[in-house]
């Protein structure tokens, strides 16, 4: 019989956001290995796997408080996402227990690990996200526009508004800003639609196919992520490994994923220090090329191989010391 590995993610397939992308990535990359299902939540009433990840430390916490009292024995994984090191770790009796709970964490850069106390850390592991690489779009020699976009659900963790407002500022007749995105939160909705109404330039384009949203941002001058806290980006390995560069807001999240050296950031909810970077990406030719030599240098950290490989060993590492615990514990 194959061993077992369930993958509890609070986000489904329709949400269709980095976390669901987490889930869907990792159980294709176990697959090859083990028998694998993902579920939004897991109960001792359910089938036991015989190792649980846990996505969202607060979202996943019953069910991951539920299975390591049920099967103390068996090991368990949990996935810490942007909210959960970020805001809920903090405040949250959920999340912190869902820390004593695991067997083992995943942080998707390493900046994140300063979030931790000293006793945490060793039971934690860095797994950088991936994404195939598509080959980089060739533009015409002359465009009309330069689009520049910016990919994320619209609610306040993504700071949405910042973008809005940075599109009014900019001048550059040739930057178009496109908003990929459906609206959680419908005030924010709302804002988008009123842009659109002011400023010309900023398109709200709603919720897309992933693989609809990936080949839009191919053809894009620039990615820019504005968000107030990430736990590692999805948004920024798809531009950088379609050779998009970014331009991020400088919290510890994007800077775990860019590097401390970038050259492309904004302070957070700065929205004139953005619009003069994406006037500067395209004003500035050698400005711009640095970004893009900064962007390719980060690639191989976000290769599939590289995922796979560190994900398959951390689980089996995992499993065959549960396998090997009732033998030490007999000769003792």
């Amino acid at each position: 019989m194959r061993t077992r590995i369930l993958i509890v993610s609070p986000a489904r397939a329709r949400d269709n956001n980095g976390n669901w992308q987490t889930a869907s990535r990792w159980a294709r990359f176990l697959r090859g290995r083990y028998e694998v299902a993902i579920a939004g939540h897991w109960s001792p009433a359910d089938p036991a796997p015989d190792l649980l990840i846990a996505l969202h430390a607060r979202r996943s916490a019953a069910s991951l408080a539920a299975f390591s009292q049920a099967h103390p024995e068996r090991p368990s994984v949990l996935v810490l996402t942007g909210t959960d090191l970020y805001r809920d770790i903090e405040d949250s009796p959920e999340a912190q227990a869902s820390l004593a709970h695991a067997g083992a964490m995943v942080l998707l850069q390493e900046a994140g690990l300063s979030r931790l106390a000293p006793a945490l850390r060793a039971k934690a592991h860095v797994i950088h996200q991936s994404a195939p690489a598509l080959r980089p779009w060739r533009p015409p020699a002359t465009r009309r526009h330069l689009d520049l976009c910016m990919i994320g659900h619209l609610r306040a963790e993504k700071d949405p508004l910042t973008y809005m407002r940075a599109a009014a500022l900019v001048q550059d007749p040739r930057a178009r800003l496109l908003h990929i995105g459906g609206a959680l939160d419908p005030a924010l909705g709302e804002a988008a639609q009123a842009a659109m109404l002011a400023t010309p330039r900023y398109r709200w384009l709603g919720a897309l196919p992933h693989a609809e949203a990936r080949q839009r941002l191919k053809r894009c001058h620039a990615m820019v992520i504005a968000s107030r806290m990430e736990g590692g980006a999805n948004v920024i390995i798809e531009a950088v490994t379609c050779g998009v560069p970014v331009l991020a807001s400088r919290i510890e999240g994007n800077r775990g994923m860019l590097g401390e050296d970038y050259a492309g950031y904004f302070d957070p909810g700065d929205a004139a220090a953005l619009a003069r970077l994406i006037e500067r990406s395209i004003a500035d030719a050698p400005f711009y090329d640095t970004l893009r030599r900064q962007c390719a240098a980060r690639a191989p950290l976000f290769a599939p191989q590289a995922e796979q490989a560190a994900l398959r060993d951390l689980v089996d590492n995992l499993l065959r010391s549960a396998h090997e615990q009732p033998e030490n514990q007999e000769q003792t």
